[in-house]
């Protein structure tokens, strides 16, 4: 997923790029390119914002936690992933809603569907839950789920069955 929402931000980038020399160096800027990258960076924010659930790299509030045991810990956890669970299916309802909305609008200069613009609110929602609700699962089973700012625990070192040199600083198996 972090994958495709780094491909978003290349294609991006090149859409911006060839509009600069369109219009810098060719003196015909080309019309699409404005609207493709607004509609690609949605596209690439939000998937990349559910990336950043799964990885437990989502904005919280810890001061608390730090005085806190463990098991007390884990329901704040799961509170926590309850409520992006929540959020995640508002941008799902209201996200359909939208492109219910919009389906036969056109976007300028592009000729797709308005909806195109939510169907990333749509599908970031259905990522953002589907990821929300594997870490309230994980957790219900005594598996250990990333936090932001977690430095790994030797107690988590066993996921799995796998030894624990094969994980990141947040107990997930290491990217290749």
């Amino acid at each position: 997923m972090l994958w495709l929402s780094a491909t978003g931000l290349v294609i991006m980038t090149a859409f911006i790029a060839w509009q600069v020399y369109g219009r810098y160096v060719e003196n015909d800027t080309p019309t699409w390119t404005s609207n493709g990258s607004v509609l690609i960076m949605a596209w690439f924010i939000l998937l990349g914002a559910s990336v950043g659930i799964r990885e437990g790299n989502h904005l919280s509030f810890d001061v608390l936690l730090l005085v806190l045991g463990p098991r007390t810990k884990a329901v704040l956890h799961t509170i926590s992933d309850l409520v992006v669970v929540a959020f995640a299916f508002g941008m799902i309802i209201y996200g359909v809603q939208l492109a219910d909305t919009t389906w036969t609008s056109t976007i300028p200069n592009i000729g797709i569907s308005g909806a195109f613009n939510y169907f990333a609110v749509i599908w970031g929602g259905l990522v953002m839950l589907m990821f929300s609700l594997e870490r309230i699962l994980r957790r219900m089973v005594g598996l250990p789920t990333a936090r932001f700012g977690d430095q790994g625990h030797p107690e988590e070192s066993q996921m799995v069955g796998e030894p624990f040199a094969d994980k990141d600083n947040r107990g997930f198996p290491e990217r290749q």
